[in-house]
């Protein structure tokens, strides 16, 4: 039992002194689980807390490193927009080259490739539209053949270039329209064979050479230098016809020299016209045109005395310079309007015209104006080929363009008077102009503005205080062509008095370029009167997709813009309005070559 005993208390001795052991590394697990984490955040705070007092200039805040990563989100994002966008375009680029052939209308013009060795289809617009694109083709490669230095393919490239440039060149007869539409008119006999020679090397050399980010660049540089082309070319054909425009025909100039001879060879008593008591009767329809040009002139009398219900009422009074002062006489001398009146008139011969009265003409006098018109290089001049030609075009040095201005000085007896241009056609009898209620106003007009086409800020400066404080930028333009003017009104409102404020105002052309519509419609501001649209109908002198139905149905039509039916530039669709009014088997007109 006493053994039993001292073994019982041996192994209670060696459990306690086992208990009071483990004790120890429960404490050390808890030490290093949870006191020592937080000593080691505690010092990490105060660390923290010390190094941001020291070094705080080298951390962002929270608000610098916002923006930061705002603008490097940004900045990706621009990147990728950017090749993205640079993506699209190479590929726009080789889609369009790929499906330039898709794009033409089978139904008329056959199918082509320019890689095809053969070509089926016998369209001669066609064929041209191949031949083209098979040229474009080649240079393209060419230049390729040299970068790579592929002699034998850039010779045989250049031999058949030069025999398509040969075939397209010298065996088509293209005429090229006012309309920009193409006709052929002779077949290329040897065309298929060149074609046929050209897809054969093109196929061979694009198992070669082809590249396509390579011929996309070619293709591209080649698109912008024909873009640099075609604006040089566009330039270039504003100045032409802008200078076309300003050309007298050899035909009238011939008509003019001829008829101003016969006139001077005339005896005095002969060079009268009859009915001249009716100059100045206010009870007749009277008519202003003032013009240089003897077959337009003729075109407007006819035109209104063949569609008038009583030409023996109708007045015309002409004024043109002492140029075309013969010319004038003696073609009505010869052809009179029936039972019409002529009055004739030299507008050099208006001795109360001159630059004392009248700013226009001392303006043109001066040396500026002089500096502008005729110095070659002064970088407004006319022959700088700066911008705005059309305001440069020499009509404006005439005193017959400002002429309109004077009507009561000119025809002071008239009560009313209708002006017209001599680019116009009359269609119908015009006498119910002379019944419209003007409701006070100066000038009766047709109104042209749209949706917001010729309104007055198309034409005035309204950036300079004077326009911008007295007219609305909105209001609506009007045409001069054919005008219905009061008379009596004119002179009670003193018309030429204002147009003489504004025209000594303009010395420096920065109200308005030169021409007579801007100052008309200063002059005429609030003192015009809207006419039904269908008395005057414009556009047939630069719009080649006017409304036929309108066109036929106008009291008169008008041939506003470069494009006058006297000249070669013409619209031919429109020009037969014009030419049935001339008797082109007249002897004066067969002997200067003049013909429909």
């Amino acid at each position: 039992m006493a053994l039993k005993r001292g073994l019982s208390a041996a192994g209670s001795h060696r459990n306690r002194g086992g208990g009071g052991g483990s004790r120890l590394p429960i404490a050390l697990v808890i030490f290093f689980s949870v006191l020592a984490p937080l000593i080691f955040f505690v010092g990490r705070g105060l660390y923290t807390s010390a190094s941001i007092d020291d070094h705080s200039q080298f951390i962002d805040t929270p608000a610098k490193l916002a923006r930061r990563q705002l603008r490097e989100k940004r900045r990706e994002k621009r990147v990728a927009d950017l090749v993205r966008q640079d993506n699209e375009a190479i590929l726009k680029l080789e889609n369009s080259a790929i499906e330039r052939t898709k794009s033409v209308d089978t139904a008329v013009l056959g199918k082509y490739s320019i890689w095809r060795k053969e070509n089926e289809n016998e369209n001669s617009d066609s064929t041209v539209r191949l031949m083209r694109d098979q040229m474009i083709m080649a240079r393209v490669y060419i230049s390729i053949a040299k970068m790579k230095n592929k002699l034998d393919l850039l010779h045989e490239l250049q031999i058949r270039l030069k025999e398509s440039q040969r075939a397209l060149g010298e065996q088509w007869l293209i005429l090229i329209c006012i309309t920009g539409r193409t006709i052929l008119d002779i077949t290329i006999h040897d065309a298929p064979e060149k074609m046929k020679a050209m897809g054969q090397v093109l196929s061979k050399v694009r198992e070669q050479l082809y590249d396509c980010k390579l011929i996309t660049g070619k293709l591209r540089a080649m698109l912008q230098t024909a873009d640099e082309q075609v604006r040089s070319l566009k330039k270039q054909s504003t100045f032409l016809s802008q200078l076309a425009a300003k050309t007298v025909p050899n035909g009238i100039h011939c008509l003019s020299m001829r008829l101003t001879i016969e006139y001077y060879l005339l005896p005095l008593e002969k060079r009268r016209f009859p009915r001249s008591e009716n100059f100045e009767n206010p009870d007749l329809y009277h008519y202003a045109l003032f013009s240089d040009n003897v077959l337009a002139a003729s075109v407007v009398v006819n035109s209104t005395i063949m569609n008038a219900k009583d030409p023996s009422k109708h007045v015309f009074h002409l004024v043109t310079d002492k140029l075309n002062f013969g010319a004038m006489n003696m073609w009505f001398l010869l052809n009179p309007p029936g039972k019409a009146t002529i009055h004739v008139e030299n507008v050099d011969e208006f001795k109360w015209l001159n630059s004392s009265y009248c700013p226009v003409l001392r303006q043109l006098e001066s040396a500026a104006m002089k500096e502008y018109y005729f110095k070659a290089n002064h970088p407004t001049s006319l022959s700088s080929g700066s911008s705005n030609l059309k305001y440069r075009n020499p009509k404006y040095l005439s005193m017959l363009n400002h002429l309109r201005f004077y009507l009561p000085q000119v025809y002071p007896k008239l009560d009313k008077i209708l002006f017209l241009d001599d680019d116009i056609v009359v269609q119908k009898d015009l006498t119910g102009l002379w019944s419209v209620n003007l409701n006070g106003k100066v000038n009766g007009a047709v109104e042209t503005c749209g949706e917001s086409f010729h309104r007055f800020d198309k034409y005035l400066n309204f950036s300079n205080p004077h326009i911008a404080r007295n007219f609305d930028p909105n209001a609506c333009g009007w045409a001069y062509g054919m005008n219905i003017f009061d008379l009596k009104e004119w002179k009670k409102r003193d018309i030429t008095g204002i147009y003489h404020k504004w025209q000594n105002m303009n010395e420096d052309r920065v109200l308005w370029k030169l021409g007579t519509l801007p100052p008309g419609l200063i002059t005429f501001y609030g003192l015009t009167h809207p006419l039904e649209k269908s008395w005057h109908v414009l556009g047939l002198g630069y719009n080649p997709s006017g409304d036929r139905s309108d066109i036929e149905n106008a009291a008169v039509i008008h041939y506003n813009g470069n494009m006058k039916p006297w000249l070669e530039i013409a619209m031919t669709k429109y020009r037969s309005y014009w030419t049935k009014y001339i008797k082109y088997d007249h002897p004066y007109l067969r002997s200067c070559n003049l013909s429909e």
